[in-house]
């Protein structure tokens, strides 16, 4: 298989007009996920650059690069950064951090930065798992919830049944909502049970009716945004069977850019979730730059 189906597009950005050594400080923030590695520099409480790459299999070769990338041409070095925080899975190997903090404040105050101060429930959907934190209104973290099973079929699974299914992960999304109507999900309890039904639903005589392609990435999705809901729902003391959200809902994470996961949450939660113009992975490293 030449093709890599999973692969989002790495980007990178620096501000255009602005130099650093301009600025009274510096500081950083790097995320070493799992799948996906960020960084985020601030100058003066101001976003100048960012960079959002794959990891690979060396977190700390992933850690530099990031960050070589975010300083672009412009010869900042990580010497002359007064502050660089660092988070995630990978989080110990960015040597250059002179602070480690916890991803549950940093996709909290980086969510309020992309978002505004209206974000007060925010969805983090990440590689190995979601993460759901309720915000007071001075951004500091009220409560939150991790999930509680076996990577709940999260984002390294999700690119996996790309790979499987030959669908780039970039299409996915929007391929799952062009359906007449959702498909009964696959197995909502792990991933492992759910990867292999998926497959089974390509095979002739495995239902009655045969699954389109669309449909097969509905169910498949569908199964993914079930597992997310009940972390969400566990956030609130609602009666049984309901789960919705008080205020506004962002999400963070490499699912977020779904819209197969992203919608049919919204619908199962009747509200609309936040929009931002910067990428939602970025959120865990801008809010260890805020926070270093």
């Amino acid at each position: 298989m030449s093709e890599a189906y999973w692969r989002w597009p790495e980007s990178s950005w620096l501000r255009e007009g602005r130099d650093w050594r301009d600025a009274s400080g510096v500081a950083a923030g790097i995320d070493v996920g799992t799948t996906s590695t960020q960084a985020a520099i601030f100058c003066d409480g101001e976003l100048h650059g960012y960079a959002n790459i794959h990891t690979g299999p060396d977190f700390r070769a992933a850690a530099e690069r990031a960050m070589a990338l975010a300083a672009g041409g412009s010869g900042l070095k990580t010497e002359n950064m007064q502050r660089i925080a660092a988070t995630g899975f990978g989080a110990r190997n960015a040597v250059c951090a002179t602070k480690f903090l916890d991803e549950v404040q940093c996709h909290g105050r980086g969510a309020r930065f992309m978002y505004g101060p209206e974000a007060t429930t925010v969805a983090d959907l990440g590689g190995q798992t979601t993460k759901c934190v309720r915000l007071y209104d001075w951004d500091r973290v009220r409560d939150f919830v991790m999930s509680d099973k076996c990577a709940t079929g999260m984002g390294r699974s999700v690119e996996m049944m790309a790979d499987m299914l030959q669908v780039p992960i970039t299409e996915m999304g929007a391929r799952s909502l062009d359906v007449e109507k959702d498909p009964e999900p696959v197995s909502t309890t792990c991933y492992s049970f759910a990867n292999p039904e998926t497959i089974g639903l390509l095979r002739t005589g495995f239902k009655e009716a045969p699954y389109s392609g669309n449909e097969v990435l509905a169910a498949y999705l569908f199964a993914v945004a079930w597992r997310i809901l009940g972390s969400i729902g566990k956030l609130y003391d609602l009666d049984a069977g309901d789960v919705k959200v008080h205020g506004s809902l962002a999400f963070t994470g490499g699912l977020a850019k779904n819209a197969g996961i992203t919608r049919r949450l919204e619908r199962a939660l009747g509200t609309t979730a936040l929009s931002s113009v910067h990428d939602p992975q970025l959120a865990g490293a801008i809010g260890a730059a805020l926070l270093a």
